[in-house]
């Protein structure tokens, strides 16, 4: 058994354009807790900023992903590529919302705990062990090449004037997105956690940030929260999103 909690909230904006899945449910604009047998797919998703009607993007792909229940990779591509076909379809037969894209970022647990993540975007998948924390996904942006190729420095990435610029994402009518997708050997044991979250967190708390507030002795939702009231008091001026998932005896 698995023990998800989350929270998802508009932040000081006017509209919340991120959503999360948990459990077959898609959540806007509230926190949940929930223990889950497999299988069961958590994930995040952020409107792509700049783009029309970016909290429908995430809702719509979060409401696709979770009707898929094969998650053997190659059909898991192959699910996942159809979600974004859909996306592309509404948004070219409907002006106003015409160009809609959406990151996704998540994990897939199979009936024999299999666990396979899979990314597309800006959104991230940590993992949180014995006080370190990995991050798992790799950033689909224009400054995680540059700082791969050398161009920038990792402090530049950070700050950089085009951090916010992502390769295609779900939705895209010119390009399709490449997913990020692997199976994810010995991810989670007893006592780890694992974060998803949108940019919206991690572009305001730096890994050291997430690492202490992750090691304090509280519970896991409290310190969602304090996680998001983290953001916000940096200057955060983004939606937040962030889910964690952790192995449990119940």
């Amino acid at each position: 058994m698995y023990y998800c909690c989350g929270i998802t909230e508009k932040g000081i904006v006017s509209h919340n354009e991120d959503a999360m899945l948990i459990g077959g449910r898609v959540f806007t604009n509230t926190r949940t807790e929930q223990i889950l047998d497999v299988p069961f797919i958590a994930a995040v998703s952020d409107g792509v900023s700049g783009e029309n009607s970016g909290e429908l993007a995430s809702v719509m792909c979060l409401e696709n992903v979770r009707l898929i229940s094969n998650y053997e990779q190659e059909k898991l591509i192959e699910r996942l590529m159809k979600v974004h076909n859909r996306l592309a379809e509404f948004s070219k037969n409907n002006s106003e919302s015409r160009n809609m894209q959406a990151t996704l970022c998540g994990i897939a647990v199979d009936t024999d705990g299999t666990i396979t993540s899979f990314n597309v975007g800006d959104s991230r998948l940590y993992r949180f062990r014995q006080g370190c924390l990995q991050q798992i996904s790799r950033d689909q942006s224009f400054v995680q090449l540059l700082y791969e190729e050398g161009s920038i420095t990792l402090e530049e990435l950070k700050t950089h004037i085009h951090r916010n610029i992502i390769f295609p994402a779900f939705g895209n009518l010119k390009d399709n997105p490449k997913i990020d997708i692997k199976i994810m050997d010995d991810i989670l044991q007893y006592g780890d956690i694992l974060l998803i979250c949108t940019d919206g967190l991690s572009d305001f708390v730096s890994d050291a940030e997430i690492c202490e507030i992750l090691e304090l002795p509280k519970s896991l939702s409290v310190r969602l929260d304090m996680l998001v009231k983290k953001a916000l008091e940096q200057g955060g001026n983004d939606n937040i999103s962030v889910v964690a998932v952790v192995l449990t005896d119940d």
